[in-house]
């Protein structure tokens, strides 16, 4: 089977470990972002909230990295472990480290980063993870009935980047039809000097009848350098045929396209 590909260039972290429990946590925002130059100190709120109806909360917050696999999923480092982890630039204050929440009472932590008067890389683009840990696990039972203990972990992703970095740029790298698993397989990569975020939408065009058939678009989130791997599903119910597939990554308005467009036979 013959697959012809054409090219077109036009220009974590919410984390809850949770079970059917009665106690929670609410952290909002789930992202906070940051920009400023050397030396210069930003600082944000984030609102934790104890949502459960009868249960205190102790809880403690932490810093740690993270990175995106290659296929979009988090992945949780200790902190100043990664080259892009900006950790030591994060300051929060001695009394929002531990505290205690009474059901229903919320708390405001502030988060003040300050970038290094003398640059330790010449990345535009820097990252940390805020955790929000419940200290104190409580009595609850599980979907069948077991009695369990549980204790809630969230976790608030946090970026950082140079004022003049602004440029965004995705190119699609390949565009495959894998005709066991019935998948289009899309690989691209974040060429810019900051994250990428937007959506992917594909069309698929039977040659035969000239029916088009409109897939669910997927969102995704890119970090610079990053290689992505995505395989987007085709219907159960596509007819056998020939077919043009037509993938559109879409990153931000009319000059941050990258289309892929790819022949193929649908058995």
């Amino acid at each position: 089977m013959k697959n012809t590909l054409q090219l077109f260039s036009f220009f974590f972290i919410v984390f809850f470990f949770n079970t059917k429990a009665q106690t929670g946590i609410s952290v909002s925002p789930p992202r906070l972002y940051f920009e400023s130059t050397a030396g210069v100190s930003n600082t944000e709120k984030v609102t934790v909230t104890n949502v459960s109806a009868k249960n205190s909360l102790d809880l403690a917050v932490s810093l740690g990295d993270w990175e995106y696999d290659v296929k979009g999923e988090n992945q949780m480092h200790p902190a100043n472990s990664l080259p892009t982890s900006c950790t030591g630039w994060i300051t929060i204050k001695k009394e929002d480290t531990y505290f205690s929440l009474a059901p229903g009472e919320r708390r405001d932590i502030e988060i003040t980063i300050t970038s290094p008067t003398a640059a330790k890389d010449n990345l535009s683009a820097h990252t940390a993870l805020l955790y929000v840990s419940q200290m104190n696990p409580v009595d609850d039972v599980d979907s069948k009935g077991a009695n369990i203990k549980v204790s809630i972990r969230s976790g608030i992703k946090i970026f950082h980047k140079k004022p003049e970095a602004t440029k965004k740029k995705l190119e699609i790298t390949d565009l495959k039809f894998d005709t066991a698993k019935k998948t289009l397989n899309l690989s691209f990569e974040n060429q810019a000097e900051i994250w990428v975020d937007g959506k992917v939408n594909a069309d698929i065009l039977n040659a035969g009848n000239g029916k088009k058939t409109t897939l669910n678009p997927i969102v995704f989130y890119t970090m610079p350098g990053n290689k992505r791997q995505m395989e987007i599903a085709l219907p159960s119910t596509l007819e056998k045929g020939k077919y043009t597939a037509s993938v559109l990554v879409d990153y931000g308005d009319a000059e941050n396209l990258e289309l892929g467009e790819l022949n193929f036979s649908y058995e």
